[in-house]
């Protein structure tokens, strides 16, 4: 096949994805940029503003507030999520690893399975389970005499974030589990075996041989976390609504976004600082990803095998 057959079979089967992501992804996100640098007259026009709206965001306490608030949620959302969810991804991607488990198969389904399913329903199951009324938790905590220790965890500033955070971590353990699963299967049983015959257990085995193998895959599980979890919105807003109550203790940016863009009963849709909104998360998610790329990814590729 010559050069220009190839290159007409590449563009004819490229394009369709390319323009499609051109359309739905590409110019969405260059069209939020270039809207961030524009404010909007009274007159209903839009003059162009420089870095104006960011200073505006950071500094003024009427956007710069809620701002700081929604980003250190963010923070918190993502550390439980770092150290809660990817370290119990990595035990029960473990656990299934073992030769001498029976019934892996059904295990990872129904690990993986509340991945599959609607946010919606996982927050409106999660709302009548935690329910101080009608809800199963205080009584199944009462069954074994705790009940003491039941709260309305989702209607306190104190707790709202984290349990919302916990229902994520049970929701999306599947995703790293598989991960790093798949990437234990891929270490060669000539390994394990050479492990063994120097004396190491299974457990001596995992620590020693296999971890340093799959730290590529911990790193890209824990990237893929950074960017999940400062993109999210679902969760939070089918379970809060966009005010993110009570008093914002659950807002993150993503609702913080939604809540300034489109409006909401507290306030009218600004287009120009929703879109700055959007920046500074492409712009947190930007850094954050290039930290790891130049930072952490170059370390672990000694690892790699």
């Amino acid at each position: 096949m010559s050069s220009g057959a190839y290159a007409r079979v590449l563009v004819f089967f490229l394009a369709p994805a390319v323009i499609i992501y051109t359309l739905f992804s590409v110019y969405p996100l260059l069209d939020t940029i270039v809207s961030s640098f524009y404010t909007k007259q009274n007159d209903g026009s839009y003059v162009y503003n420089g870095v104006g709206n960011f200073v505006t965001l950071l500094t003024d306490p009427t956007w710069s507030a809620p701002f700081w608030n929604a980003f250190r949620n963010n923070i918190k959302f993502f550390l439980i999520h770092m150290c809660v969810q990817n370290p119990i991804g990595l035990l029960l991607a473990a656990l299934l690893s073992l030769p001498v488990l029976r019934f892996r198969t059904a295990y990872r389904t129904l690990i993986f399975m509340p991945t599959m399913l609607s946010v919606v329903i996982i927050g409106f199951t999660w709302q009548l389970i935690l329910s101080p009324l009608w809800g199963i938790a205080k009584m199944f905590l009462q069954f074994f005499g705790l009940g003491y220790l039941f709260g309305p965890w989702l209607g306190e500033e104190s707790t709202a974030l984290i349990t919302i955070s916990l229902i994520s971590v049970w929701q999306f353990v599947g995703i790293p589990m598989i991960l790093i699963y798949t990437a234990l299967l891929a270490i060669p049983d000539e390994l394990i075996d050479a492990a063994t015959v120097d004396g190491l257990n299974q457990l001596q085995a995992f620590f020693y041989v296999k971890l340093p193998l799959i730290w590529p895959t911990i790193g890209l599980v824990s990237v893929l976390t950074f960017v999940n979890n400062f993109n999210a919105f679902d969760l939070i807003y089918a379970m809060k609504g966009a005010l993110a109550g009570p008093n914002f203790s659950a807002d993150i940016m993503g609702t913080l976004f939604y809540r300034v863009f489109f409006g909401n009963q507290l306030q009218l849709g600004d287009v120009s600082m929703g879109a700055t909104i959007a920046t500074m998360m492409f712009l947190i998610i930007l850094c954050g990803v290039m930290v790891y790329l130049f930072l952490i990814q170059r370390r672990l590729q000694r690892y790699a095998f």
